[in-house]
């Protein structure tokens, strides 16, 4: 059991410089996500045109809500040539013309709105030598997304990234961010208008805190589900 607060932040809502927005296509990662972790990861890509925030900001997990859409085409292969995630061990590219066409027919039936965690930093376990952008939607999926189109809304920070002296050590405190991202998007301040505090799962992390029944969210942030702000 993890010494650390289940729930992050004030019940209110983000704090400054939150709600921060990100987006692309999921592009070909490490590939030990799944295989390594039993955490699948979807990677968007590093690029400081698209976000600029991102140079100067911390290292470490963060926290908040995922758009799945559609592959939109093109796009991920364009992400990948310019190489906006880096040293990929895995050798090439997830992204084929057959894999991303097969992604825009299949994400459409699982597109929405749903929770997650996410990594930005090196991973020091790993040794990256370049940033990525690690994010694990906390949903259980029967496919992998590679092409697909991520929008995020990243509302906070829970720990700065650190090393381990073991993979059991690195994947227990994984998932009690998960734990931490459930417990502390499951408050109406936190979840985005329209939407119930339900989204976020917290009912399953079997966490000692609890945040109650569901409620209606109350978070503007229109742009997150592309909606137009009144």
């Amino acid at each position: 059991m993890s010494s650390r607060p289940s729930i992050v932040g004030p019940d209110a809502g983000p704090e400054q410089p939150f709600p921060v927005k990100m987006e692309g296509p999921i592009i070909s990662g490490f590939g030990r996500g799944s295989k390594e972790l039993g955490i699948p990861t979807a990677n968007l890509p590093v690029d400081s045109e698209a976000t600029p925030w991102i140079a100067g900001c911390t290292s470490g997990v963060y926290f908040g809500w995922a758009v799945l859409e559609a592959a939109r085409p093109g796009e991920a292969a364009a992400a990948e040539a310019r190489g906006t995630l880096g040293d990929n061990r895995d050798g090439g590219s997830k992204i084929t013309s057959k894999l991303s066409a097969e992604n825009t027919e299949r994400t459409p039936a699982v597109a929405g709105l749903y929770p997650m965690v996410m990594s930005i930093g090196y991973n020091p376990f790993y040794q990256n030598t370049k940033r990525t952008a690690e994010v694990h939607i906390l949903h259980p999926f029967t496919h992998d997304f590679y092409g697909a189109h991520m929008r995020l809304a990243i509302l906070g920070y829970i720990r700065p990234e650190q090393n381990y002296d073991s993979l059991d050590a690195l994947v227990a405190d994984i998932q009690f961010d998960c734990v931490v991202a459930r417990q502390s998007l499951a408050r109406a301040g936190w979840t985005p208008v329209g939407q119930s505090t339900a989204l976020a799962g917290a009912e399953a992390t079997g966490a000692t805190e609890t945040t109650g029944a569901a409620q209606a969210g109350t978070l503007a942030i229109p742009w997150l589900l592309g909606q137009t702000q009144l």
